[in-house]
């Protein structure tokens, strides 16, 4: 019978996981560490593994001949090591699009938060404090322009929002040419040209070397003092030692920001000291339909792999001993 481990989960429970291998016929066990040492600890024998968070580097494909995929609950694989699984010949799933409607929600929803100091008016009123003038200034969407950065679904999905609620939507994506528009009508800029013009930056890339602190000090300082800045991608991609520093420094008009330099994020983090955020904690993806979505398809790709069926959303099926 062939053979799953969940190496790591995110989840409080994978009851739901454990269902769908019984029915499929194929063996299951759980463990919850997500470092290269326990991961190939745990699964020696396994045919595939679920992960959420762990850590796959070269010597994790290279310890287990036998792994024949690798599926996980999310969209990035940052930290899977895809070229040393396709040596291996270790097929590499991720589940693209499950949760492209509550982020781009998410992204909005934080937005919107900092354009008016939600968090902050809640904290006055739950402290008993009724004076709206303390936070002034308060923004709103008719008159700004909100710029997207990285186009994919969920890129799309927030610039159609931000547009149906009024804001003038452009952006800026690899894939785009500056200078025109987009099949939605929205302008394409170059990059530092959006950070110009923008009052609102949302960031919707994957975290590759390139985009790695796509956001810095540097990039920053070409941004309006009235900008929100708001990341549901990759924490990485913004510098935010640089990002608490300019909204301590008054610089820019506020940040929401879902996802961190290393999670769980360390509590004496700068940003979560500076003044005018929103902050969540990592919880963009997340809605209990997002959720069955998300661990339906991660699981049913692992179980066609090591059951000998093509999986859907697998990055390098070149690697499939099928």
């Amino acid at each position: 019978m062939p053979k799953i481990v969940i190496v790591d989960t995110d989840f409080e429970n994978n009851d739901f996981e454990v269902e769908m291998a019984t029915n499929a016929h194929v063996d299951i066990a759980l463990f919850n560490e997500r470092e290269p040492k326990a991961i190939i600890h745990n699964a020696q024998d396994a045919d595939g593994v679920i992960t959420s968070y762990g850590n796959f580097p070269a010597e994790v494909f290279e310890a287990l001949p036998n792994l024949k995929v690798v599926s996980r609950t999310g969209i990035g694989y940052d930290s899977i090591d895809v070229p040393a699984a396709t040596r291996n010949k270790t097929a590499v799933c991720v589940v693209p699009g499950y949760g492209t409607e509550v982020v781009s929600d998410h992204a909005i929803a934080l937005a919107l938060s900092c354009l008016r100091r939600i968090n902050e008016v809640d904290a006055d009123m739950r402290a008993g404090i009724w004076d709206y003038a303390r936070h002034r200034p308060y923004g709103q969407v008719y008159g700004r322009v909100f710029g997207v950065v990285g186009m994919g679904e969920i890129g799309r999905a927030v610039a159609r929002k931000a547009s149906g609620l009024g804001f003038r939507v452009v952006c800026s994506s690899r894939s785009l040419v500056p200078g025109r528009r987009t099949p939605e009508g929205f302008d394409v800029l170059a990059y530092e040209e959006l950070l110009r013009v923008s009052d609102v930056v949302s960031f919707h890339t994957a975290l590759t070397p390139e985009t790695h602190h796509l956001l810095d000090e540097k990039h920053l300082a070409l941004m309006k003092q009235g900008a929100v800045v708001v990341n549901t991608s990759r924490g990485a991609v913004i510098d935010t030692i640089a990002l608490a520093k300019a909204l301590s420094e008054d610089k820019l008009w506020g940040a929401g920001v879902d996802v961190f330099e290393g999670e769980p994020v360390d509590f004496d983090h700068p940003l979560l000291k500076a003044p005018h955020t929103v902050l969540s904690s990592h919880v963009a993806y997340w809605s209990e339909e997002s959720g069955l979505e998300l661990r339906t398809r991660a699981m049913q790709a692992a179980i066609d792999v090591v059951t000998g069926v093509r999986p859907m959303d697998c990055l390098n099926p070149e690697a499939l001993r099928f």
